[in-house]
């Protein structure tokens, strides 16, 4: 429908939609406060005695106002008269001159035919300081009038008249659009050829305080501001016609007003009431915002190396701060929830319960992986790039947060493990001594009975010491830790202090054992097995480097590894 629209006109055009929108609302919610069609336009009376009234109204127009009985509420009241009062202008054979008026022992009745409209009693006549009668003869004279322009209102011929009438005006508001659209752009289109060019940036000396393009938005903000305003107020005004012209909508013109501003008027008054709470919560909010400044100066201080504290590790210093600042706010949150406006209505409470209700269900996982990331922090398992073991995951140490921390293995991979599960796993840290004392890498042969223990000793000696990456001091050694049922377990155990190249070392300390106890001619044996081979299970030296392997520039031992 408004595909070829610009979406200028789309928003000048919902203008009177939305006015429309708020009317009908606005006649809704008084609809099922009085049964009359059209809205009161003035609230209940007190008269000077204190005594409530309440306006009888007939298709927007207040005739007079009524006092309530002991068993009937003012408003119920009203609503009965106007009701009796248009049964009666419905009525086309009836005339408005056969209404009268009728003395009775109570008071003076206003009758038509036979069907009572309205009691008038004493009560009555002392809130208007009048007499009985001549307050009954005004209600008569104002009751007859209201049936007359009743039905001279609902005529065919006027009613027609009045849709075109309508029909005109609205054609009219959407033609006078379309130009003020056409309107707008030719004079942004001028403005921009005459002036966008020599507007320049306000500057005070040689600080900027506002660039030229910002001086042109604001400009061209203005005019469509105005424009947006003229279009408004002529929305309203045809609305207003239009609602008037006919009498089922009338009282809802007459109010039309009071629908728009009321909202606004209840709002504004909301924010005078709340103002010296707004000051309070706008002081509390500095006075946190400066302290949670100061905090995190303080403990940037000290994960700076600037203050030092006994026992207290650097790295605690961030983690240490976001606590901080998490119970400063805690503690700012619960101070202010007084003095925030609406915190005592049921409908925050009921928000604020289903929040909470909402964060417990879904952040079990969430708050124990926060704990979990804390308790990792001041234990000090590990920090960032330290080679670690993590179950059956090892690698380094990448980042690692309050939720989760990442793993960069040796395969190139990066594994995100929740810190949960790091607290229930074990860990084992590589590098935390591998550069002090020194990390101590070992592994196992066994070794059959028949060969002498010292020369294994010797020779996995041997091996650790032509390993590249191993170091001299410590000095390798060698334990025999099973005396099994067909071998000796030897372990041969060297320090390391490159952690990093763990895999690589572990492959050169294999392969320097192998030829060794190649070159003496003794036999690693299997884990299991039932008897000695005719002939022992080891390489000759000259068949090392059998195909497909080969020497390195003719040389029997290759450059990789160097025999010492």
């Amino acid at each position: 429908m408004f595909a070829g629209v610009s979406p200028t006109l789309k928003i000048y055009l919902l203008v009177p939609a939305a006015l429309v929108l708020l009317s009908i609302l606005g006649c809704v919610n008084s609809a099922a406060q009085q049964s009359d069609s059209a809205i009161s336009p003035a609230p209940s009376e007190l008269a000077s005695n204190e005594i409530p009234t309440a306006p009888v109204v007939v298709d927007g127009i207040q005739l007079f106002s009524v006092r309530g009985l002991s068993v009937i509420p003012a408003e119920k009241r009203a609503q009965g008269i106007a009701e009796r009062i248009r049964t009666v202008a419905e009525d086309r054979n009836f005339q408005t001159n056969n209404l009268r008026l009728v003395n009775t022992e109570y008071g003076t009745q206003i009758l038509a035919g036979d069907r009572v409209i309205l009691n008038v009693y004493e009560e009555d006549a002392r809130i208007e300081s009048v007499a009985r009668g001549v307050l009954a003869a005004a209600y008569l004279q104002r009751i007859k009038e209201a049936i007359d322009s009743f039905r001279a209102d609902r005529k065919y011929e006027l009613l027609i008249r009045h849709i075109i009438y309508a029909v005109v005006a609205t054609l009219v508001f959407i033609v006078g659009v379309f130009l003020l659209v056409k309107l707008e752009r030719r004079l942004h289109a001028l403005l921009e050829h005459l002036l966008k060019e020599k507007i320049h940036g306000v500057e005070i000396q040689a600080l900027q305080i506002l660039h030229a393009r910002h001086v042109w938005n604001l400009l061209f903000g203005s005019l469509k501001f105005i424009a947006m305003a003229i279009v408004f107020v002529w929305a309203y005004a045809t609305l207003y016609y239009i609602l008037s012209l006919f009498p089922w909508t009338r009282g809802l013109s007459k109010n039309l007003l009071t629908f728009l501003l009321n909202p606004v008027r209840t709002i504004a008054s909301n924010i005078l009431i709340t103002i010296p709470d707004l000051i309070f919560l706008a002081v509390l909010g500095v006075v946190t915002h400066y302290a949670l400044k100061l905090i995190r100066l303080v403990f940037s201080a000290i994960e700076g190396g600037a203050i030092k504290l006994p026992s207290f590790d650097p790295e605690w210093a961030k983690p240490t701060y976001r606590i901080t600042r998490f119970f400063v706010i805690v503690f700012a949150l619960v101070i202010a929830f007084p003095y925030i406006p609406g915190s005592g209505t049921q409908a925050f409470k009921g928000l604020s319960l289903f929040i909470g209700v909402i964060f417990s269900l879904g952040s079990t996982a969430l708050i124990g992986n926060l704990i979990s990331g804390y308790s990792l922090t001041y234990r000090r398992v590990f920090r960032r790039g330290d080679r670690v073991k993590i179950g059956n995951q090892i690698g380094y140490v990448e980042r690692y947060g309050m939720m989760v921390t990442y793993l960069h293995t040796i395969k190139n991979e990066v594994i995100a493990i929740p810190n949960s599960q790091i607290v229930n796993a074990e860990v084992i840290n590589f590098t935390s001594l591998a550069h002090t004392s020194g990390l101590i890498l070992h592994t196992k042969v066994g070794i059959g009975y028949e060969t002498p223990w010292r020369q294994v000793e010797a020779m996995l000696i041997e091996s650790a010491a032509q390993t590249p990456g191993l170091l001299k001091e410590p000095s390798p050694f060698v334990q025999q830790t099973e005396l099994g049922d067909f071998a000796i377990t030897y372990e041969i155990n060297a320090y390391c202090d490159k952690p990093q190249e763990i895999e690589q070392i572990y492959s050169y300390l294999h392969q320097n054992i192998l030829d060794v106890f190649n070159e003496y001619g003794v036999q690693i044996m299997t884990p299991a097995y039932r008897m000695d081979p005719p002939q022992a299970k080891v390489v000759p030296k000259d068949q090392w480097y059998a195909p497909p392997a080969r020497r390195e520039n003719g040389a029997e031992v290759d450059d990789f590894h160097p025999r010492e």
